[in-house]
């Protein structure tokens, strides 16, 4: 019997692209892996260092090979990870680096489309919004089959937080970060629950030994990632593991919810800006963009996020 083998090609074999490599082995997620980098040594070294594991993996079949942009061709989903990302001692906002990196999404994307316009395309190159925006809205790939991973590494670290403070697992914290990948994302407080528990009921339920401050968990939430990358000098593991998890979704076609970066149509009064809102995600991409029910003060912080991208795209001249 023929069957079609699931294909994830992976666009930038750095920090982040050989994270994503290694988490993808972990969650099985594809019986064909192409590595595609500038690099050319760097992408064989990795696959040949990668393929001696898999004797030990899940499945010791998986194939694992470097190549080119043709390995799109027949790609279910391909992930990008290519381009520099902040340093330690940079400045740390990663809008910084947009002028970098939109030069190469632009190299990278014109590339893809010479061979699919099929493949589900998850962004992970930073400035997030930037790169998703341009992905989504300069090439002519079809916009549902391109989103950026969004906030859902920040809604993670939020939830993480929550469920040490609360001590309960943090896969029963439900609720979401929004807004821009970057500085500006905010908690959506009004969604946050714990078991159906309200965030404004949570202390009185849980007794935790500090009450809930709410500016405060925010801000950490947005410092921390700075934390890993002065601690250690880049962060990938944490990126690597929600882009396979989002991967999953698309492979395993499951209607999941994950608030990704889409370009807006008109969503609480915002239009023609890529920022996350929560998504309905399966194997055609992006299904649909959950217009949920936020407080004034949470919709007021999205529109100041879709400003601040907004304003970086016409600086970087993406939008006039």
């Amino acid at each position: 019997m023929n069957f079609k083998k699931n294909k994830l090609a992976i666009v930038g074999v750095g920090h982040v692209g050989s994270a994503v490599l290694n988490c993808a082995l972990s969650f099985n997620l594809a019986a064909d892996i192409a590595l595609i980098d500038i690099d050319e040594k760097k992408a064989i070294g990795e696959a040949l260092d990668a393929s001696h594991g898999t004797p030990f993996a899940n499945s010791p079949s998986v194939h694992i090979h470097a190549g080119g942009f043709e390995e799109c061709k027949e790609a279910d989903v391909i992930i990008i990870a290519a381009g520099p990302s902040v340093l330690p001692g940079e400045n740390v906002d990663r809008l910084v680096l947009a002028e970098r990196n939109v030069k190469t999404i632009h190299d990278v994307m014109t590339a893809i489309v010479k061979y699919t316009q099929d493949a589900v395309i998850i962004m992970i190159t930073n400035p997030l919004d930037i790169t998703a925006y341009c992905a989504q809205n300069l090439f002519g790939y079809p916009k549902h089959k391109i989103f950026g991973t969004g906030t859902t590494l920040e809604t993670a670290r939020l939830r993480r937080i929550l469920g040490d403070k609360y001590k309960v697992d943090p896969k029963n914290v439900h609720g979401y970060m929004l807004g821009e990948h970057g500085n500006s994302a905010f908690p959506a407080w009004s969604l946050v629950n714990i078991a159906g528990i309200h965030s404004d009921q949570l202390d009185a339920y849980f007794q935790p030994s500090e009450p809930l401050e709410r500016d405060k968990i925010g801000a950490e939430v947005i410092n921390i990632a700075y934390d890993v990358l002065n601690f250690k000098g880049c962060t990938n593991y944490g990126i690597a593991m929600v882009a396979c998890r989002i991967a999953r979704a698309v492979f395993y076609d499951e209607n999941a919810v994950f608030p990704v970066s889409t370009t807006l149509e008109g969503e609480y009064g915002i239009t023609d800006v890529s920022l996350s809102l929560p998504c309905i995600i399966n194997a055609g991409g992006v299904k649909r963009r959950l217009e949920v029910s936020l407080a004034e003060s949470e919709v007021t912080k999205l529109k100041l996020c879709a400003e601040n991208i907004t304003r970086v795209l016409k600086s970087v001249g993406v939008k006039k």
